[in-house]
């Protein structure tokens, strides 16, 4: 595959930013096979922005020819208070139910699971006496304010209430590209602070010459209702679609990769979608980023004849423009999209109905969650 296609590969939606392009032709030009590298907490049951979205950019670099490498962020977990805050419970559910999760759901799309790298946070800073002192390097080259401003990569805002801890979050993160030797860095665009301090001390605290490239994703829409409706004039949308972002904390408002049907077609029956509106629209913005990510996609909308019958679309910019003239109604645009994702995640589901001895593990979780 010459070099245009790996490109467009990466440039594939739901990818949104790249720092930099240039930079990005520049490492495969200087290595035919770079290590991508994706941090993932495991803070609890898989929803489609972790299952699909992660998932469908590793496809797209495994076509592209990269090493691709999931680090299962136990310690960054720890950190953040999640699943109860237990280390040990953190780790039985990354190495069971996260991995085979994200195992499954990256068969279901097509990719290759078995030539991906899941490597656990605890595994590699285990004896690891180097990964300790470099991160004592980055930290003494990164201003306390400016690791305050990045506590927001973990959801949350730093306050009095914010222990200490929780500053050794970002500096860890940055060390894990280091450590891993990641020529390409990949997450969703709420990680990008981190990404930039990383690339910022890349002289400084490691004195290597080339940057680690970084590909962030969207953030999807979870199925609530923005706290202010309508938007009022100037708003920031942006900042509204990370606040927004699917979350697995906010009741009935994320799918999770192995959700049956029925729990599927109920949630998204009830998710936020306004007529003829689409800013921070969740059910247009599942379509764009997960079934429209592919150019020749074919997305059919089943209706009763008396309502417009059967339409077929080949590009969203075309549904798009039919929702907002009012021509598809939310209902059946609901009715699509449960169907499209069910059929989907079927592979999921059957792989964790086969898979009894994680029943324990959704047991921690529904525990300490």
């Amino acid at each position: 595959m010459n070099i245009e296609k790996k490109i467009q590969l990466v440039k594939k939606t739901p990818t949104e930013e790249i720092l930099t392009e240039t930079e990005l032709i520049n490492m495969f030009e200087r290595t035919s096979r770079p290590k991508h590298y994706i941090g993932l907490e495991i803070s609890g049951k898989i929803h489609l922005g972790t299952g699909l979205i992660c998932m469908m950019k590793v496809k797209d670099f495994q076509e592209a020819g990269l090493n691709c490498n999931i680090l299962l962020a136990d310690w960054h977990t720890w950190i953040n208070r999640k699943l109860g805050g237990d280390l040990d419970v953190i780790k039985d559910v990354a190495v069971g139910y996260f991995t085979e999760g994200l195992k499954s759901t990256l068969k279901a799309i097509g990719a290759d699971p078995n030539s991906v790298n899941f490597i656990l946070g605890s595994d590699l800073y285990h004896n690891n006496d180097q990964y300790w002192q470099n991160l004592i390097e980055i930290s003494k080259n990164i201003t306390l304010n400016r690791i305050k401003r990045a506590t927001t990569i973990m959801g949350r805002k730093f306050g009095e209430d914010t222990d200490f801890a929780q500053l050794l979050y970002p500096p860890m993160q940055i060390n894990d590209i280091f450590e891993l030797k990641a020529d390409l860095v990949h997450s969703g665009l709420d990680q990008r602070k981190a990404h930039v301090l990383a690339r910022e001390i890349t002289m400084k605290a490691h004195n290597q010459k080339v940057k680690p490239t970084v590909v962030h994703h969207s953030l999807i829409l979870g199925l609530q209702k923005p706290p202010v409706w309508p938007l009022p004039l100037n708003t920031d949308l942006k900042q509204l679609l990370s606040e927004n972002k699917m979350s697995k904390s906010v009741q009935n408002t994320a799918v999770f990769i192995h959700d049956s049907p029925e729990i599927i077609e109920k949630k998204i029956m009830k998710g936020f979608c306004p007529e003829k509106s689409v800013e921070l629209n969740p059910i247009l913005d599942w379509i764009k980023n997960i079934v429209f990510r592919d150019q020749k996609q074919l997305f059919t909308i089943s209706r009763p004849s008396k309502y417009g019958g059967e339409i077929n679309y080949y590009s969203y910019k075309e549904l798009e423009n039919d929702y907002k003239n009012g021509l598809i109604h939310p209902l059946d645009l609901k009715k699509a999209i449960s169907s499209y994702l069910i059929k989907i995640l079927e592979p999921v589901r059957k792989h964790f109905a086969s898979k009894t001895d994680l029943l324990d593990v959704f047991d921690k979780i529904n525990i300490t969650r």
